[in-house]
Protein backbone atom coordinates (compact mmCIF):
# COMPACT_ATOMS: atom_id res chain seq x y z
CA UNK A 1 0.00 0.00 0.00
CA UNK A 2 1.25 3.46 -0.94
CA UNK A 3 1.59 5.76 2.08
CA UNK A 4 1.47 9.06 0.17
CA UNK A 5 -1.32 10.21 -2.14
CA UNK A 6 0.72 12.76 -4.11
CA UNK A 7 4.40 13.67 -4.17
CA UNK A 8 5.47 16.70 -6.19
CA UNK A 9 8.89 17.95 -7.26
CA UNK A 10 9.74 21.48 -8.32
CA UNK A 11 9.91 25.08 -7.23
CA UNK A 12 9.06 26.52 -3.84
CA UNK A 13 9.49 30.28 -3.82
CA UNK A 14 8.22 33.64 -2.60
CA UNK A 15 5.59 35.41 -4.72
CA UNK A 16 5.76 39.13 -4.02
CA UNK A 17 2.23 40.23 -4.91
CA UNK A 18 1.11 43.84 -5.13
CA UNK A 19 -0.79 45.07 -2.11
CA UNK A 20 -1.53 48.76 -2.47
CA UNK A 21 0.78 51.75 -2.25
CA UNK A 22 2.64 53.41 0.59
CA UNK A 23 2.03 56.91 1.91
CA UNK A 24 4.85 58.02 -0.40
CA UNK A 25 3.06 56.50 -3.38
CA UNK A 26 5.41 53.52 -3.74
CA UNK A 27 4.01 50.06 -4.54
CA UNK A 28 3.77 47.67 -1.59
CA UNK A 29 4.39 43.95 -2.06
CA UNK A 30 3.30 41.09 0.19
CA UNK A 31 5.63 38.07 0.51
CA UNK A 32 3.35 35.10 -0.20
CA UNK A 33 4.64 31.52 -0.16
CA UNK A 34 4.22 30.04 -3.63
CA UNK A 35 5.43 27.72 -6.34
CA UNK A 36 3.09 25.73 -8.57
CA UNK A 37 3.88 22.18 -7.32
CA UNK A 38 3.41 23.21 -3.69
CA UNK A 39 0.18 25.02 -4.50
CA UNK A 40 -1.08 21.75 -5.97
CA UNK A 41 -0.07 19.91 -2.80
CA UNK A 42 -1.63 22.59 -0.59
CA UNK A 43 -5.16 22.09 -1.95
CA UNK A 44 -4.72 18.31 -1.82
CA UNK A 45 -3.64 18.52 1.82
CA UNK A 46 -6.59 20.78 2.59
CA UNK A 47 -8.84 18.11 1.09
CA UNK A 48 -7.42 15.48 3.44
CA UNK A 49 -4.68 13.88 1.37
CA UNK A 50 -1.19 12.87 2.45
CA UNK A 51 1.32 14.84 0.38
CA UNK A 52 5.09 15.30 0.14
CA UNK A 53 7.37 17.80 -1.59
CA UNK A 54 10.84 17.49 -3.11
CA UNK A 55 12.74 20.68 -3.86
CA UNK A 56 15.26 23.25 -2.67
CA UNK A 57 15.21 26.67 -1.04
CA UNK A 58 17.96 28.89 0.29
CA UNK A 59 19.10 28.62 3.88
CA UNK A 60 17.93 32.19 4.40
CA UNK A 61 15.01 34.10 5.89
CA UNK A 62 12.66 33.30 3.01
CA UNK A 63 13.74 29.65 2.80
CA UNK A 64 13.03 29.13 6.48
CA UNK A 65 9.67 30.88 6.08
CA UNK A 66 8.79 28.49 3.26
CA UNK A 67 9.82 25.40 5.21
CA UNK A 68 7.67 26.54 8.13
CA UNK A 69 4.76 27.14 5.74
CA UNK A 70 4.93 23.60 4.36
CA UNK A 71 4.88 22.23 7.89
CA UNK A 72 2.04 24.58 8.83
CA UNK A 73 -0.25 23.44 6.01
CA UNK A 74 0.66 19.77 6.48
CA UNK A 75 2.87 18.99 3.48
CA UNK A 76 5.67 16.52 4.28
CA UNK A 77 8.89 18.56 3.95
CA UNK A 78 11.35 15.67 4.40
CA UNK A 79 12.41 16.08 0.75
CA UNK A 80 13.11 19.82 1.07
CA UNK A 81 16.79 20.75 0.86
CA UNK A 82 18.34 24.02 2.09
CA UNK A 83 21.14 25.62 0.04
CA UNK A 84 23.73 27.51 2.08
CA UNK A 85 25.15 29.41 -0.89
CA UNK A 86 22.25 30.24 -3.23
CA UNK A 87 19.29 32.33 -2.12
CA UNK A 88 15.62 31.36 -2.29
CA UNK A 89 14.01 32.13 -5.63
CA UNK A 90 11.78 35.22 -5.68
CA UNK A 91 9.01 36.19 -8.10
CA UNK A 92 7.44 39.66 -8.36
CA UNK A 93 3.87 39.40 -9.59
CA UNK A 94 2.28 42.40 -11.29
CA UNK A 95 -1.51 42.09 -11.46
CA UNK A 96 -3.47 43.65 -14.30
CA UNK A 97 -6.99 45.07 -13.97
CA UNK A 98 -8.57 41.82 -15.24
CA UNK A 99 -6.71 39.75 -12.64
CA UNK A 100 -4.13 38.36 -15.07
CA UNK A 101 -0.44 38.56 -14.14
CA UNK A 102 3.06 39.35 -15.30
CA UNK A 103 6.04 37.70 -13.56
CA UNK A 104 9.55 38.99 -12.90
CA UNK A 105 11.90 36.37 -11.44
CA UNK A 106 15.00 36.75 -9.27
CA UNK A 107 16.55 33.41 -10.18
CA UNK A 108 20.00 33.74 -11.71
CA UNK A 109 20.57 31.45 -9.97
CA UNK A 110 17.84 30.61 -7.47
CA UNK A 111 17.95 27.80 -4.95
CA UNK A 112 15.21 25.79 -6.68
CA UNK A 113 17.55 25.39 -9.68
CA UNK A 114 20.24 23.79 -7.52
CA UNK A 115 18.50 20.51 -6.66
CA UNK A 116 20.69 17.59 -7.77
CA UNK A 117 19.99 13.95 -8.59
CA UNK A 118 21.61 12.84 -5.33
CA UNK A 119 19.23 15.04 -3.34
CA UNK A 120 16.04 13.45 -4.67
CA UNK A 121 14.35 11.61 -1.80
CA UNK A 122 13.50 8.38 -3.61
CA UNK A 123 11.21 6.86 -0.97
CA UNK A 124 8.86 9.85 -1.16
CA UNK A 125 8.33 8.97 -4.82
CA UNK A 126 8.17 5.18 -4.45
CA UNK A 127 5.55 5.57 -1.70
CA UNK A 128 3.32 7.89 -3.78
CA UNK A 129 0.20 6.97 -5.74
CA UNK A 130 0.69 10.05 -7.94
CA UNK A 131 3.87 11.93 -8.87
CA UNK A 132 3.44 15.52 -10.09
CA UNK A 133 5.91 17.85 -11.83
CA UNK A 134 6.17 20.88 -14.11
CA UNK A 135 8.83 22.50 -16.29
CA UNK A 136 10.32 25.09 -13.94
CA UNK A 137 12.41 22.22 -12.60
CA UNK A 138 13.62 21.54 -16.15
CA UNK A 139 15.03 24.94 -17.15
CA UNK A 140 18.63 24.13 -16.15
CA UNK A 141 20.77 21.01 -16.46
CA UNK A 142 21.27 19.95 -12.82
CA UNK A 143 17.65 20.25 -11.73
CA UNK A 144 16.52 18.80 -15.06
CA UNK A 145 18.54 15.67 -14.32
CA UNK A 146 16.98 15.53 -10.84
CA UNK A 147 13.50 15.84 -12.34
CA UNK A 148 14.09 13.11 -14.93
CA UNK A 149 15.53 10.81 -12.27
CA UNK A 150 12.38 11.37 -10.19
CA UNK A 151 10.17 10.59 -13.20
CA UNK A 152 12.09 7.37 -13.80
CA UNK A 153 11.64 6.33 -10.16
CA UNK A 154 7.91 7.11 -10.36
CA UNK A 155 7.55 5.01 -13.51
CA UNK A 156 9.42 2.09 -11.96
CA UNK A 157 7.20 2.32 -8.87
CA UNK A 158 4.00 2.28 -10.94
CA UNK A 159 2.85 5.75 -9.91
CA UNK A 160 0.39 7.76 -11.97
CA UNK A 161 2.36 10.71 -13.34
CA UNK A 162 0.81 14.17 -13.58
CA UNK A 163 2.34 17.01 -15.61
CA UNK A 164 1.62 20.74 -15.81
CA UNK A 165 3.89 22.62 -18.27
CA UNK A 166 3.34 25.91 -16.36
CA UNK A 167 5.26 27.82 -19.02
CA UNK A 168 7.16 30.90 -17.79
CA UNK A 169 9.04 32.23 -20.87
CA UNK A 170 11.45 34.57 -18.98
CA UNK A 171 13.03 31.56 -17.26
CA UNK A 172 14.13 29.81 -20.45
CA UNK A 173 17.16 30.48 -22.65
CA UNK A 174 14.78 30.05 -25.58
CA UNK A 175 11.23 28.89 -26.20
CA UNK A 176 12.69 26.08 -28.32
CA UNK A 177 14.37 24.76 -25.16
CA UNK A 178 11.06 25.09 -23.34
CA UNK A 179 9.22 23.18 -26.05
CA UNK A 180 11.76 20.35 -25.94
CA UNK A 181 11.20 19.84 -22.21
CA UNK A 182 7.42 20.18 -22.48
CA UNK A 183 7.43 17.44 -25.11
CA UNK A 184 9.53 15.28 -22.77
CA UNK A 185 6.89 15.79 -20.08
CA UNK A 186 4.11 14.82 -22.47
CA UNK A 187 5.91 11.57 -23.13
CA UNK A 188 5.97 10.65 -19.46
CA UNK A 189 2.54 11.44 -18.03
CA UNK A 190 -0.93 9.96 -17.72
CA UNK A 191 -2.54 13.23 -16.60
CA UNK A 192 -1.84 16.51 -18.41
CA UNK A 193 -3.13 19.85 -17.20
CA UNK A 194 -2.45 22.54 -19.80
CA UNK A 195 -3.71 26.11 -20.13
CA UNK A 196 -5.40 27.65 -23.15
CA UNK A 197 -2.41 29.80 -24.14
CA UNK A 198 0.05 26.93 -23.58
CA UNK A 199 -1.78 24.53 -25.87
CA UNK A 200 -1.97 27.17 -28.59
CA UNK A 201 1.75 27.95 -28.21
CA UNK A 202 2.76 24.29 -28.23
CA UNK A 203 0.60 23.00 -31.06
CA UNK A 204 -0.02 26.07 -33.20
CA UNK A 205 -3.74 25.26 -33.09
CA UNK A 206 -6.20 27.96 -32.05
CA UNK A 207 -8.95 25.37 -31.49
CA UNK A 208 -8.38 23.48 -28.25
CA UNK A 209 -9.75 20.18 -29.52
CA UNK A 210 -7.44 20.38 -32.52
CA UNK A 211 -4.59 21.09 -30.09
CA UNK A 212 -5.48 18.06 -27.98
CA UNK A 213 -5.62 15.94 -31.15
CA UNK A 214 -2.12 17.22 -32.04
CA UNK A 215 -0.87 16.00 -28.65
CA UNK A 216 -2.71 12.69 -28.84
CA UNK A 217 -1.32 11.92 -32.27
CA UNK A 218 2.11 11.95 -30.65
CA UNK A 219 1.56 10.85 -27.03
CA UNK A 220 -0.79 8.43 -25.31
CA UNK A 221 -2.15 10.50 -22.40
CA UNK A 222 -5.39 9.11 -20.91
CA UNK A 223 -6.63 12.34 -19.28
CA UNK A 224 -6.00 15.83 -20.64
CA UNK A 225 -7.39 18.91 -18.88
CA UNK A 226 -7.50 22.28 -20.62
CA UNK A 227 -7.97 25.27 -18.32
CA UNK A 228 -9.56 28.19 -20.15
CA UNK A 229 -9.67 30.94 -17.52
CA UNK A 230 -12.93 32.87 -17.67
CA UNK A 231 -14.29 30.30 -20.15
CA UNK A 232 -14.11 27.36 -17.73
CA UNK A 233 -12.36 24.07 -18.41
CA UNK A 234 -12.46 20.90 -20.46
CA UNK A 235 -11.56 17.26 -19.90
CA UNK A 236 -10.54 15.00 -22.78
CA UNK A 237 -10.71 11.31 -21.91
CA UNK A 238 -10.88 8.57 -24.52
CA UNK A 239 -13.52 9.66 -27.01
CA UNK A 240 -15.16 11.92 -24.46
CA UNK A 241 -14.91 15.70 -24.22
CA UNK A 242 -16.67 17.34 -21.28
CA UNK A 243 -16.78 21.07 -20.59
CA UNK A 244 -17.69 22.86 -17.36
CA UNK A 245 -18.56 26.50 -16.86
CA UNK A 246 -16.45 28.74 -14.62
CA UNK A 247 -17.54 30.26 -11.32
CA UNK A 248 -16.90 33.95 -11.98
CA UNK A 249 -16.35 36.08 -8.90
CA UNK A 250 -17.13 39.78 -8.59
CA UNK A 251 -14.40 40.14 -5.98
CA UNK A 252 -11.54 38.49 -7.89
CA UNK A 253 -8.20 39.96 -6.78
CA UNK A 254 -5.73 37.97 -8.88
CA UNK A 255 -5.42 34.60 -10.59
CA UNK A 256 -2.15 33.42 -9.00
CA UNK A 257 -2.55 29.77 -8.00
CA UNK A 258 -5.93 29.27 -9.68
CA UNK A 259 -4.58 26.82 -12.25
CA UNK A 260 -2.66 24.96 -9.56
CA UNK A 261 -5.78 24.72 -7.42
CA UNK A 262 -7.71 23.40 -10.41
CA UNK A 263 -5.01 20.82 -11.13
CA UNK A 264 -4.82 19.74 -7.51
CA UNK A 265 -8.56 19.15 -7.42
CA UNK A 266 -8.28 16.96 -10.51
CA UNK A 267 -5.66 14.86 -8.69
CA UNK A 268 -7.98 14.77 -5.66
CA UNK A 269 -10.68 13.23 -7.86
CA UNK A 270 -8.28 10.74 -9.41
CA UNK A 271 -7.00 9.58 -6.01
CA UNK A 272 -10.60 8.78 -5.05
CA UNK A 273 -11.91 7.36 -8.35
CA UNK A 274 -8.84 6.22 -10.28
CA UNK A 275 -8.20 6.75 -14.00
CA UNK A 276 -10.24 3.85 -15.35
CA UNK A 277 -13.80 3.95 -16.65
CA UNK A 278 -14.56 7.62 -16.01
CA UNK A 279 -17.99 8.64 -17.35
CA UNK A 280 -19.18 12.01 -18.63
CA UNK A 281 -20.84 12.50 -15.23
CA UNK A 282 -17.57 11.76 -13.45
CA UNK A 283 -15.67 14.23 -15.59
CA UNK A 284 -18.32 16.93 -15.17
CA UNK A 285 -18.29 16.46 -11.39
CA UNK A 286 -14.49 16.65 -11.35
CA UNK A 287 -14.34 19.81 -13.48
CA UNK A 288 -17.11 21.58 -11.59
CA UNK A 289 -15.42 20.98 -8.24
CA UNK A 290 -12.04 22.07 -9.63
CA UNK A 291 -13.49 25.21 -11.24
CA UNK A 292 -15.23 26.19 -8.01
CA UNK A 293 -12.08 25.76 -5.93
CA UNK A 294 -10.01 27.75 -8.41
CA UNK A 295 -12.53 30.59 -8.41
CA UNK A 296 -12.35 30.90 -4.62
CA UNK A 297 -8.56 31.22 -4.74
CA UNK A 298 -8.84 34.18 -7.15
CA UNK A 299 -10.46 36.15 -4.32
CA UNK A 300 -7.39 35.75 -2.05
CA UNK A 301 -3.79 36.93 -2.03
CA UNK A 302 -1.36 34.12 -2.75
CA UNK A 303 -2.52 30.52 -2.77
CA UNK A 304 -0.45 28.10 -0.74
CA UNK A 305 -1.73 29.21 2.69
CA UNK A 306 -5.29 30.17 1.73
CA UNK A 307 -6.71 27.11 -0.01
CA UNK A 308 -10.47 26.59 0.44
CA UNK A 309 -11.92 23.75 2.50
CA UNK A 310 -14.08 21.08 0.86
CA UNK A 311 -17.23 22.47 2.54
CA UNK A 312 -16.56 25.93 1.13
CA UNK A 313 -16.14 24.55 -2.39
CA UNK A 314 -19.29 22.45 -2.14
CA UNK A 315 -21.23 25.42 -0.80
CA UNK A 316 -20.29 27.50 -3.86
CA UNK A 317 -21.41 24.65 -6.15
CA UNK A 318 -24.69 24.23 -4.29
CA UNK A 319 -25.34 27.96 -4.45
CA UNK A 320 -25.26 27.93 -8.24
CA UNK A 321 -27.43 24.81 -8.71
Amino acid sequence: MKKIDVTALGELLIDFTENGVSAQGNPLFEANPGGAPCNVLAILTKLGHKTAFIGKVGDDFFGRQLKETLEEVGIDAAGLRMDEEVHTTLALVHTFADGDRDFSFYRNPGADMMLTEDEVEEELIRDAKIFHFGTLSMTHEAVRKATKKAIQIAEEAGAIISFDPNLRPPLWNSLDDAKEQVLYGLGHCQILKISDNEIQWLTGEEDFTAGVDWIRNRYQIPLILVSMGRDGSRAYYGQQMVEAAPFLQENTIETTGAGDTFGGCVLHYVTEHGLEGLTDENLKEMLTFANAAASIVTTRKGALRVMPAKEEIESLITGRS
